[in-house]
């Protein structure tokens, strides 16, 4: 893996080009509704944007 990666830097680029958006956009909308426990999970566990994407849609959404 690591050798992968060595000589693939592009790999690491594209990972990181696509979690940042999904984890800022993740971290404020459980920053702005107050979700401490979302935020810490959010900001700790790292799952390419798995978790981000559930949070948005699935978990963030306001009960009516």
């Amino acid at each position: 893996m690591a050798q992968f990666l060595a000589q693939n830097t592009w790999a690491i680029y594209l990972i990181i080009l696509w979690t940042l958006p999904w984890k800022g956009i993740a971290l404020w909308i459980a920053a702005r509704r107050n979700d401490v426990w979302w935020f810490v999970a959010l900001l700790v566990i790292n799952t390419l944007g798995i978790l981000e994407i559930l949070y948005i849609f699935v978990f963030s959404k306001r009960k009516v």
